[in-house]
């Protein structure tokens, strides 16, 4: 199989070479255009080899010499590139490349045409090595799995809670029809085990006539799967072996007709076709049959089941009773090591797996500094000691396309533990350019379905949702976050720069290799005192969980910007940044995260042609942020994102391309002039915040608004600290964003009966008032509106008595109360609306006891989510 992340570097280099191609070969084009004629066969045939594997160990080789080759051509061009911009920059005429130049580029065209004759006729020699990959994937030679890792029954920890609630779901589900039940995780979380314990619980054995256990597996073949169901009720097959899928399934259906309902249990489960398959064997005779399956795919296990059983991770307590059991036994954890234990136990992340090679690895021995050298790396330490760990990863990440797969090794930049704001991984992905173009969608849109994919194939953990339903923030698992940093380091993706064992000082491994570093905080001052100068790295990240900054010298901040001279990728938010000649010649950046005491913008950020996202974070005391740049003719830039309102330039020249910006996160009321938003006319998310008493007026900005063809979030935070004046929602609001689809209000303090007006928003899908958006005691919305609102959000307002039914918002979702503490309740009617699924009410007690009458309307018809805070009151809302 050609090599996912070696595949991406080529089609990269492509890419470079042939978007700024013309910029560089005047004069010179048949040798440039020979190197990308050799570039492009070389992408042809890595993306012929894709559709076959190899065991062959000189192929890997071969592999490691494309990706060096692919290195240096890149660090060639991009430093070609630096130079003719400082070329033009001088305004110098006449030829840039002289003879040295060009025999660079001819000996790179001539070492990549050497690789594919060496590629070529690898293939021709070892045709048995390089087979056709088959329909379905299938674990890498040496890492069969048979079945999934299981516990003995006696050793099952934290499991009888969940097996009570899917027993009941197999027991108590339709009485006259065919039911699934998934059970979804992501692996090593103990599927397995739990299927086994319902498997073997007494209640089915009275329950059901036949219960039947199969292994599916990633390579699961039908007629297979038939077989062994046959095998249950007749021991001898032999003459149904040459029968078709078609025969096999009557047969079996004609022994469980004579009988009573039946279960079976699909453990591990990859492709919907194998229930699709599994059905056909129940007979049509309404007796209430079962199926239960395991899957680590959360998309799989909804589409057979909206409502499938999402495996818990274990509780620290819960961890620690296991380890206790496979390390000593019958026997307790003696004193001396219990508390080591539990912080062991408390690293394994609740994934038993971890917990159970851990114990392995602590078996028999009991001296206390064997259990913290354990201690201080779990993870690492479980990769080490069994295979298993990284084999059970590797089947999902085998199953990704080889763009999904770069995508979700790169997520391991981030530390341990790291929360990841869903949107900084997205701009990021598309930053490094691992995100392929397509006609139909825009990069943002194709890598945020790639991280739904990871989320559902449970190879990233979801932790908060977005208002709309998007993922807002996620992390990698301990378990995962080490394969992918074992994986990334074996195919040169990233290296993380920390200290080693014997504390020396933290360096590059291999400076010819490594493009892209992460460093913790801890060893960054440690790092740079070697004084590093590496061209290849393309990306530095040195990410903190903490809010404090990390003081470095100004000396030392410079050194990063002269060090890495061709650097794409900057995120040091962590630091305190200051500017620097050298970062103004860091020409190729895409992407930059920084912050430090920003009052403006330079106009040298002008000379970033490439960036895409731009990140300020500032401590100063101003309001606002000058933007002195122009930005308008960096045609890259996409998004930025400014912690303070950005008071924007207008453009120097009105006509010509417009700005490819997509997100302004925080802009001046007074830079939305017409010519300003006329160039951002691509823009689909806009925060304005200042004083908006002059900018809603209807000769002021608030007309501009009609600019935007695109904008579907639309932010108004109002500045009321000098605020001497009422304002209202000018009439013509609702014609100038007609396409916003997330409305958040704040301190605007409009009157609730122009709340209504909102309703004329036929595309508004997310609606947030906070801050006394609206003010008044009083919201009576008249009938009708709304009609496609999913999410309310109302925030601090002074609201006592709202009077609402269905009708005001038919297809809400959620709905979200947050310091409503003058509300006396919510309207019951509510109730009737048939989406409305989840409601939650933060420190608005009078209307808790509403909320609890609405849920028990609700869920004698569907699943209700009710959360109350705090908790002394959500102890009274009882389901």
């Amino acid at each position: 199989m050609a090599d996912a992340v070696v595949n991406f570097l080529v089609e990269n280099l492509l890419q470079l070479l042939q978007e700024n191609i013309i910029d560089l070969i005047k004069g010179v084009e048949d040798e440039f255009k020979n190197l990308l004629e050799e570039v492009q066969r070389l992408k042809g045939f890595l993306d012929d080899a894709a559709k076959f594997h190899s065991e062959s160990s000189l192929w890997d080789l071969l592999v490691k010499d494309i990706q060096k080759m692919v290195h240096k051509s890149e660090d060639v061009i991009d430093k070609f590139l630096v130079q003719a911009k400082l070329h033009r920059d001088k305004n110098k005429v006449g030829r840039f490349f002289d003879m040295g130049h060009l025999a660079v580029v001819r000996a790179l065209a001539a070492d990549i045409k050497d690789i594919h004759e060496k590629v070529k006729k690898l293939r021709e020699d070892n045709k048995e090595s390089f087979q056709p990959r088959p329909i379905l994937d299938i674990p890498k030679k040496g890492h069969e799995v048979t079945q999934g890792p299981s516990l003995d029954d006696d050793e099952v920890v934290g499991f009888d809670e969940e097996a009570k609630k899917v027993i009941k779901r197999l027991v108590e589900g339709p009485a006259e029809s065919l039911a699934i039940v998934p059970v979804v995780g992501m692996p090593g979380l103990g599927k397995t085990t739990l299927a086994r314990k319902i498997y073997n619980d007494t209640t089915l054995s009275f329950e059901f006539f036949s219960t039947i256990w199969i292994y599916a597996g990633p390579e699961c073949k039908i007629k297979d799967l038939y077989h062994k169901i046959l095998k249950h009720f007749k021991k001898n097959i032999d003459e149904h072996l040459d029968e078709d899928d078609h025969t096999l399934a009557k047969v079996i259906s004609g022994f469980m007709s004579k009988g009573g309902r039946c279960l079976i249990v699909l453990d591990d489960v990859w492709e919907a076709n194998v229930i699709d398959h599994v059905k056909k064997v129940f007979p049509e005779n309404k007796k209430g049959h079962r199926i239960m399956m395991t899957t680590r795919d959360g998309l799989l296990a909804a589409y057979k089941n909206a409502e499938p059983h999402n495996l818990k991770f274990l509780l620290a307590d819960e961890c620690f009773e296991l380890l206790e059991k496979r390390v000593f036994g019958k026997g307790s954890c003696p004193d001396e090591l219990k508390d080591v234990g539990e912080r062991i136990a408390g690293n394994c992340g609740g994934v038993p797996l971890i917990v159970v090679v851990i114990a392995g690895a602590l078996a028999g021995r009991s001296n206390t500094t064997d259990w913290e050298i354990v201690e201080r790396d779990v993870a690492r330490h479980a990769f080490t000691v069994n295979k298993n760990c990284g084999v059970f990863v590797e089947m999902s990440y085998d199953r990704l396309s080889q763009e999904m797969q770069t995508c979700f090794l790169y997520s391991g930049i981030f530390p341990r533990g790291f929360d990841i704001p869903a949107w900084k991984l997205i701009r990021l992905w598309i930053a490094e350019g691992l995100i392929k173009p397509q006609q139909s969608s825009t990069l943002e849109e194709i890598a945020e379905l790639h991280l739904n994919d990871l989320v559902h194939r449970n190879l990233v953990i979801l932790l908060e949702k977005r208002s709309d339903g998007q993922i807002k923030t996620c992390r990698l698992h301990d378990m995962l976050h080490q394969f992918c940093r074992t994986k990334a380091a074996d195919k040169w993706l990233y290296q993380e720069i920390s200290t080693t064992a014997d504390n020396a000082v933290p360096s590059i491994q291999d400076p010819d290799t490594c493009r892209r570093l992460c460093i913790q905080p801890s060893t960054l001052n440690d790092f740079l005192s070697t004084k590093p100068s590496a061209e290849h790295v393309r990306s530095f990240y040195c990410f903190s969980s903490k809010q404090k900054q990390i003081d470095l010298s100004p000396n030392d901040i410079k050194l990063i910007h002269k060090a890495f001279p061709l650097m794409r990728v900057l995120d040091v938010e962590s630091l305190k940044f200051l500017f620097s000649k050298d970062f103004n010649n860091l020409f190729h950046l895409r992407y930059i995260a920084i912050s430090g005491d920003f009052k403006a913008l330079p106009p040298t950020f002008s000379k970033f042609w490439n960036l895409q996202t731009l990140i300020l974070t500032t401590s100063t005391s101003e309001p606002t942020l000058d933007v002195k740049a122009d930005i308008w003719n960096m045609l890259q830039l996409r998004h930025l994102h400014t912690s303070i309102p950005a008071k924007l330039p207008s453009p120097t020249v009105t006509k010509g391309k417009s700005s490819s910006l997509q997100t302004l996160s925080m802009v001046a009321p007074e830079s939305c002039k017409k010519d300003v938003l006329a160039k951002a006319c691509h823009l689909k998310k806009l925060g304005i915040r200042g004083q908006m008493a002059s900018f809603l007026e209807s000769r002021g900005g608030i007309s501009n608004l009609e600019e935007l063809k695109c904008l579907e979030h639309l932010k108004l935070l109002n500045d009321v600290l000098y605020m001497n004046k009422t304002i209202q929602l000018p009439s013509a609001f609702f014609r100038l964003v007609r396409t916003v689809k997330k409305l958040t209000l704040a301190n605007t303090r409009f009157a609730w009966s122009e709340a209504e007006k909102l309703a004329q928003l036929e595309s508004l899908e997310v609606l947030k008032l906070k801050e006394n958006a609206f003010m008044g005691d009083t919201w009576k919305p008249e009938v009708g509106g709304f009609s496609k609102l999913r999410v309310l959000w109302i925030e601090r307002a002074e609201l006592e008595t709202w009077e609402a039914s269905n009708l005001n918002y038919p297809i809400l979702r959620n709905l979200v109360l947050v310091s409503c503490d003058k509300l006396n309740a919510v309207p019951v009617e509510l109730a009737d609306i048939p989406n409305l699924r989840e409601m939650k009410l933060e420190n608005t007690i009078k209307a808790v006891k509403s909320a609890k009458d609405i849920l028990l309307k609700k869920s004698q018809t569907v699943t209700f989510k009710l959360s109350i805070f705090p908790p002394e009151a959500e102890s009274n809302a009882t389901q």
